[in-house]
């Protein structure tokens, strides 16, 4: 770890303290100079870093810039691979190019301040413009899981980013089967699973689960096509000033690594999702119709009744409430 890694662990570990550089330089074994060069390195990176002379150093306690050290603190697993990028395309394509080499294992993951091509499910881009929401993929290695269980993978993802909302940020979301969250109404997370399988046996080799959460909008507002659908937790910068992102990133991982420990449908999952009982608009690619969602399986697959009375079970697709309702 370089010093300038090393120091910025120190001002997340003690944000809001004053350290002295002699301090810093004892605990970093280099000299108080190399400790100046740091920290206008990370100042230089954007990192608000107050000093005054013969007071040292401090990062105030509302600073929420994210950095690998900052979440490494929050992990419980601290010491997976983990990579934060400014700017990337995908964060999946990403976590997926690291698994295949070799780099990332279970529970590693990637962030990114913002995506230029993050997509969404059927091929559609997912907007991730910078600062403004977490995008993050996680790689899961589940333990002989075939592709007919992977639906449980994105219900267990839904539930750890609702477990950890509610826990960092004090706000409870309601799930949209099978892969979306919503505040008042509007979405606010979108979630993609991409599985790689061993051929043979169909089981899962590793998964990569990608997760976009809004935390406000951008100035401007959100594009034409998603006003009035997307939505975030905040609504401005100001209002999610006392949410610390490396601890909500640090905590949607922790969640999602103990959801998919064990693989199951939830209570959350059910208890907290919006589509069970209601009049739905079905689209999977090769027909659309309405029915009335019934109830999930323990499988996560969504149980309706059809126009015509018919009772199916619908594994894949994507559902709207009826607007007959």
């Amino acid at each position: 770890m370089t010093v300038k890694s090393r120091l910025l662990e120190l001002l997340e570990q003690h944000k809001g303290e004053t350290l002295s550089g002699e301090a810093l330089a004892g605990e970093l074994h280099c000299t108080r100079a190399a400790v100046w060069k740091a920290v206008k390195s990370l100042r230089e990176e954007g990192y608000a870093i107050e000093a005054g002379p013969n007071k040292g150093y401090m990062l105030p306690r509302d600073s929420n810039r994210l950095s690998v050290e900052a979440i490494r603190l929050y992990l419980k697993r601290p010491d997976v691979y983990l990579k934060l990028y400014k700017e990337t395309g995908s964060t999946n394509q990403m976590a997926k190019q690291a698994a295949i080499s070799g780099e990332a294992g279970h529970g590693a993951f990637v962030i990114a301040q913002q995506q230029t091509a993050g997509r969404g499910r059927r091929g559609r881009s997912f907007y991730s413009p910078e600062d403004a929401g977490l995008y993050l993929s996680v790689v899961l290695e589940p333990k002989g899981e075939t592709l007919q269980e992977s639906l449980l993978l994105t219900t267990a993802a839904a539930t750890a980013v609702y477990k950890a909302v509610k826990k960092v940020c004090r706000i409870s979301l309601d799930i949209k089967w099978v892969n979306d969250l919503y505040f008042h109404g509007q979405k606010v997370c979108g979630i993609l699973t991409e599985a790689v399988t061993d051929f043979e046996s169909g089981n899962i080799e590793f998964a990569v689960v990608g997760i976009g959460l809004n935390l406000y909008p951008v100035s401007g507002g959100y594009p034409e096509a998603l006003q009035g659908i997307a939505g975030a937790l905040y609504p401005d910068q100001a209002s999610a000033s006392g949410t610390d992102r490396n601890y909500l990133t640090a905590e949607i991982v922790n969640c999602l690594l103990e959801e998919t420990s064990h693989l199951r449908l939830s209570p959350e999952y059910v208890e907290h999702n919006i589509i069970p009982g209601k009049e739905i608009e079905i689209m999977d690619g090769s027909r659309n119709c309405h029915a009335r969602a019934l109830d999930i399986c323990p499988d996560g697959r969504l149980r309706v009744e059809e126009e015509d009375g018919t009772i199916s079970v619908l594994s894949f697709g994507e559902v709207s409430v009826s607007v007959k309702q």
